[in-house]
This record gives C-alpha cells, structure tokens and sequence, in this order.
C-alpha cells in the first residue's frame, strides 16, 4: 500500500547510484590492485568535495525551517546522512521512519513501537498482526526493516520483543521467510502503479512475478496475481470499494485489510510491500521460490 506519490525519473536514477558507483569500483579490480586503489581514492576525492559543499550550505543556510525541508526530502536526507549533517538524531529519525510506514501497518491490522535504542540496536515491539497470514507478518516485517534502515544506517541490528514474554527475536530470525534464498525480495521502481484511478486494477510483471495492482481512494495496494480459492490467476477481476472478486470461483477479499478473505476466512491474498522509498514508489518482488506465500 502506498499514498498517490509524486514520481520523478530523477529520484528512481539516483536512488540506484550507489549500486552503480560499487559495481564501475568493482570492474576496476580487472586492471589490478593499483588501479582499484585509485578508484577509490576518486571516490573518496569526490564524496568530501561534495560533503564539504553540503557542510557549507547548511552553515550558510542557517534556518531552522529550511533545514527541515531539506531533512524531509528523502535523497537529500540521505546526503546528509552520509556526511554527519543531518539535523535529527537517531531516535528522531527512526521514529520519523515509523510513523511513514504506521498507515502501512495499519491496513495489515498491525502497529509497531519502538521500545528503545541502546548503542547501535532498535528494540521494537509488533502488536496486533495479522496473525493468522504469515505472509502479511513478512510483510510488515520487511516494511519495518527497510524503513529503519533507510532512515538509520547506522543501525546494525533490529530485535523484536514479543509482546508477551521477555523474548528477544532477532529480526533476522522474523524475516527467515525473506532471506532464505540469499539476499531476499529487491525493490523495484513500480511509477506505473501511480497512474491507476481510483477503483482500477491493474496486472504487472515485476521482476518475473505477476503482481495485481489495486487503488482503493488515494491508496495503492499489491498483491501476488495468485487467487487462493481457485488456485487461477486474477486477471479480469472486479474491485467495488475495497472488495475485490475473482472471475473465476468468484471468492470475494478485502484489499484494504491485507487480502483476507471474506467467504472463507482461511484464504487470504498474498501481499506484497508497496512503499515509497526516497521519493520513488518501489515494491518488493519476491523470488518465486521464497516461499512468502501462506
């Protein structure tokens, strides 16, 4: 689920920067030891000029306001990350995280709090999950993580208290489903998910797996095109307000509350992450054989 975003080419090529300034370093390494070295010392070169040139324009700017626009716009928020000059501490930030993706959560019938940040580790608590879908759990799980990440990276562990035990569970531990398979589910640029109308459907294929695309008023929710009562795909299926209906066995589920199903409560949509992440609307495709199905 994500609000109507507003989509720039822009955000979607620099989001993917970093990835590709580490795969030229890597490349490098072909022409020996000597020329990776220089490689890097280039990057390093450039990302203080750059770091200096942001520290000057924050001391020039000298207004509160005005650094707190720039610190709510997602790429630039991460430059300053990157150069210690962003104007909000780590538990600011990562409450900041939580709120963008409580309304998320909240669809899926779940919350999250955060307890405390000792060191380097969050300490968070779920409650009320969509307990009987496991891969609505995952989902907010994964929600959560990136989240925290984006917004911290300083962070380098999350851990989940359970809400009625004095448990720890790693979050790594919470999201074995995702990662089983390497590095799990990769976000993808999805902007042509924004140009659905209100009560549209609409069937994509993201990175190999087809996803239906559902906007219900100003919200857009993904799910898996995978109809559980009749194993078929969804593909000429009717939305009216928030209940979509398969052409087929005409099973009937709510897109707004995770894709539970309303004529058999056992049977529930597959959801899949849709969030807007530095400014780009992203889902998370998961691997066909990551097992995030229930």
């Amino acid at each position: 689920m994500a609000d109507r975003p507003e989509q720039s080419q822009g955000d979607a090529q620099w989001r993917t920067a970093g990835d590709r300034i580490q795969t030229l370093l890597d490349a490098t390494s072909t022409g020996g030891v000597a020329a990776r070295e220089r490689a890097e010392q280039l990057v390093r070169e450039v990302v203080g000029l750059y770091g200096a040139a942001l520290s000057r324009i924050v001391d020039l700017v000298a207004d509160a306001a005005v650094i707190e626009r720039l610190a709510g716009d997602d790429l630039v928020a991460s430059l300053l990350l990157v150069h210690g000059l962003h104007p909000h501490d780590v538990h600011r930030r990562i409450s900041d995280a939580l709120d963008r993706v409580r309304p998320y959560l909240g669809s899926h019938g779940g919350d999250v709090h955060l307890l405390e940040i000792v060191g380097d580790t969050v300490r968070l608590q779920f409650s009320g999950s969509c307990k009987s879908c496991p891969s609505s759990a995952v989902t907010l799980e994964l929600a959560v993580e990136d989240a925290i990440r984006a917004a911290a990276p300083e962070v380098s562990s999350i851990e989940v208290i359970a809400a009625d035990a004095d448990a720890v569970i790693p979050a790594e531990s919470l999201l074995t489903k995702v990662h089983s398979n390497g590095s799990g589910p990769q976000w993808h640029p999805v902007p042509g998910f924004a140009e659905l109308a209100p009560g549209e459907i609409g069937g994509f294929v993201v990175a190999g797996v087809p996803v239906l695309a559902c906007r219900v008023g100003d919200r857009l929710y993904a799910y898996r095109d995978h109809c559980p009562g009749c194993e078929g795909s969804l593909a000429g299926a009717q939305l009216q307000d928030a209940l979509l209906r398969c052409p087929r066995c005409h099973a009937r589920f709510d897109v707004v509350h995770a894709g539970a199903g309303l004529d058999d409560t056992t049977a529930h949509l597959d959801p899949i992450p849709l969030l807007v992440r530095d400014g780009v609307l992203s889902l998370a495709a998961p691997a066909e054989s990551t097992g995030v199905s229930a």
